[in-house]
Formats: C-alpha cells, sequence, structure tokens
C-alpha cells in the first residue's frame, strides 16, 4: 500500500525524523493560511503516488499566500502526468505547504526488503535528489548497502558507517545515524516494504530534514495496522485493482493484451512467462487462489474482461482446493452475466475435476480452445494473436 508524501513524513515524524514545517491543504484557502504562518513564503506540492512530479509542473515555489492559494486551484483537480504514472496520469486531491529551506548538500537513505538476504537492507547515497536506479547505473561506487539482521536489527555501529559512508561532517554523524535507526523502527514496526527519504537536506544552518518520502507499506500486513488502514488513497490506484482487492483477488494490471487467470502465483508467474515466450505480453497478474467459489471465478474473469486492452483471456488451472468444474462454471456465470463482454479464451485445465471443467467448457457455446500444455497454450496464443 502506497502512501502520500505527507502522510509518510507524518509517519516518520513520529518516530523522531525530523521534518520541514507544513502541512497539507485541500482548499487554496487552507494553503494560504499555512503560507502565512510560514511567513509568507512557501514550496507547494502536489500529493500523487509518483515521482517526478516537479519536472511536471506538480512543485511551486510560491512567495505570498495569494500565490500559495493560486497554486493550488492550480493543481487540485488536475491530472499530474509525470514518468512514473504513465500517459493516464494521477489526480490530485491536496497539496503539502512547506517552509522554503535552504539546502546545502542532498542525501538519500532508504530501506528496502533484499529477495537476496531474505532480509531489510539500508541504502545510503551521496548522490541525492536523483533517482537511486540511476545512481545504482550510473555511478554504482556512490551507493552504499547495508543489510541488516532480523534478529538484532539496525545496529548503532552500522548506523555510524551509513553516516561517515556518505562523507558528511563529523557533527552530523550522530543525528544521520539516528535517523537511521528511526527509519528502521518505522520500517520494522509498521511493516514496510519500501522507506525512502530523497532528498535528505543538510540545510545551511546544520540541520537534517526529510524533504521528500517515499513510504510503502506490504499489502499482505495491512489488516495488522488499523491506524494505517485509513491512510490508502484509493483515487490513486488502478479501479480494477481496487475492485480486486475488494474480492480478495490478486491482480495487478499490465500493458499486454492477454488477460491471464490463473490460481497459485508461481503458476500466474509461469503464464505470463509462456504469454512473453509466444511474442505477446499479459494484460495483467491475477491469482484466483485455492478456495475460489463460482461468484469469485465469475468476478476474476469480469474484472480481467472490463479492461479494454484485453483481446484475449489465456485461463491456466491446476485443480486442487479448487475444483475445475467450479472453475468452469464460474466462468459460465460471468458470461451469463456479461455476454457482450466475453472474448475468445484459451483454458487449461489439470488436476482435480479437469475432465468435467473441460466438458463444461467445450459444450459452453462459448469461443473456447481447450489446451494440454503450455506448449499448446503458446501455440493458441500465437494462433490468436498472429503472430
Amino acid at each position: 500500500m502506497k502512501i502520500h508524501e505527507y502522510q509518510a513524513k507524518e509517519l516518520l515524524a513520529k518516530y523522531g525524523v525530523p521534518i520541514p514545517k507544513g502541512r497539507v491543504a485541500t482548499t487554496p484557502e487552507e494553503a494560504a493560511e499555512i503560507t502565512t504562518e510560514l511567513g509568507g513564503k512557501a514550496i507547494v506540492k502536489a500529493q500523487v503516488h509518483a515521482g517526478g512530479r516537479g519536472k511536471a509542473g506538480g512543485i511551486k515555489v510560491v512567495s505570498s499566500a495569494e500565490e500559495a492559494a493560486q497554486a493550488t486551484k492550480d493543481l487540485i483537480g488536475t491530472t499530474l502526468v509525470t514518468f512514473q504514472t504513465g500517459p493516464e496520469g494521477a489526480p490530485v486531491g491536496s497539496v503539502l505547504v512547506e517552509e522554503l529551506v535552504e539546502v546545502e548538500t542532498e542525501l538519500y537513505v532508504g530501506m528496502a526488503i533484499d529477495g537476496a538476504t531474505e532480509g531489510v537492507v539500508a541504502i545510503a547515497s551521496s548522490a541525492g535528489g536523483m533517482e537511486i536506479e540511476e545512481v545504482a547505473e550510473t555511478t554504482p561506487e556512490k551507493l552504499l548497502r547495508v543489510s541488516i539482521d532480523p534478529v538484532l536489527g539496525l545496529q548503532p555501529f552500522q548506523g555510524r558507517r551509513i553516516a561517515y559512508g556518505l562523507g558528511v561532517d563529523d557533527s552530523l554523524v550522530r543525528p544521520i545515524s539516528a535517523l537511521m535507526d528511526s527509519i528502521y523502527k518505522v520500517f520494522e514496526e509498521s511493516d514496510c516494504s519500501l522507506v525512502e527519504i530523497n532528498p535528505l537536506g543538510i540545510t545551511t544552518d546544520g540541520r537534517v530534514l526529510a524533504m521528500d518520502a517515499k513510504l510503502n507499506i506490504d499489502d499482505d500486513a495491512v489488516f495488522r495496522h488499523r491506524d494505517l488502514q485509513p491512510l490508502r488513497d484509493t483515487d490513486q490506484e488502478d479501479v480494477l485493482e481496487v475492485e480486486a482487492r475488494e474480492s480478495s483477488i490478486n491482480y495487478v494490471k499490465l500493458d499486454g493484451d492477454i488477460g491471464c487467470i490463473v490460481n497459485g502465483a508461481g503458476l500466474a508467474m509461469a503464464t505470463m512467462d509462456v504469454t512473453h515466450s509466444a511474442g505477446a505480453a499479459p494484460a495483467n497478474f491475477l491469482d484466483i487462489g485455492g478456495g475460489a467459489d463460482e461468484a469469485k471465478v465469475a468476478k476474476a474473469l469480469s474484472i480481467v474482461l472490463s479492461d479494454p486492452d484485453v483481446k484475449t483471456v489465456l485461463v491456466n488451472l491446476f485443480g486442487g482446493i479448487l475444483r475445475c468444474d467450479v472453475a468452469a462454471r464460474g466462468f459460465l456465470q460471468a458470461a451469463e452475466e456479461a455476454p457482450d463482454a466475453m472474448k475468445p479464451m484459451i483454458v487449461r485445465m489439470l488436476g482435480t475435476n479437469s475432465d468435467e471443467g473441460r466438458e463444461i467448457m467445450a459444450n459452453s457455446g462459448l469461443d473456447v480452445v481447450l489446451v494440454d500444455d503450455l506448449n499448446q497454450a503458446a501455440d493458441a496464443i500465437r494462433a490468436a494473436t498472429g503472430q
């Protein structure tokens, strides 16, 4: 679950991470009031779940309350298009109004899950203000990685190592080490998958401030944090992903035109690989789960068919807890509910009641190609897409 910059900063501040003065505003009048409180000068930042706001015109420096009100009026209610949002953009519903700060040095600090070490890794760089992926590619020598033991947690010597690795003045080693400890506590206690402060600013008066912040919470752990659940902004999310989550369906929208319906995350990844090997691209990741009933199967197909990019639906099921005949009847239910939305289907069913499921699909009257293995599925995809 992604949250907005202002929400991330508020959460970090509770753990002692220093942030600039400021508040969120949803109207021009609120922005003007906050700017007056800050002394008449401020920075107005559009709140969307994407980076690249500055280059897209989503961050404005203002010199008066009137300018702040106008900047807010120009931003709220618009759609901000950045390199991370894609051409559809993201709606702006609020702005963060903060004090203007003179920054002398910009750094990068963050924490993420490292699949290789199966733990948390702290990442730091003296090249703050840039995309960290770009730093890793162009100047990897400026990237510092410190693996954190999940039992011991971040140790004081590791915090100091990061601070010294950033090349800061000795007087800032203790504040940055303490900041890294605070970030780790946020990461662990909030079940985060990512925390980034970019840039971490060193001001001309020697303060260390989180100038920007990004925080993602593990979707599978959100249920444990009732205090964080209200931070979700569904306006920033794909409509179909929200609908799928409400039905307990794991769905992620992708860029292709082959809709995928699978039970099991591993099988879903393999199915996406098969789609690519056939010269096509998946329109989604969808794991329907093991305990789906007919209604849930129908809902999954309905969601996939609601994507206008989908031209063909690829079904790859291994019947276990989810019986193949149940899945087949679910597909027929979806077809009965929205017959005009149906697309050609390529169906592979193995496992529990697979013969019954295949028979139901074969006699359904739908445009269905039944296959026995993934090679046949790839051939069917090629035929459907004209590859």
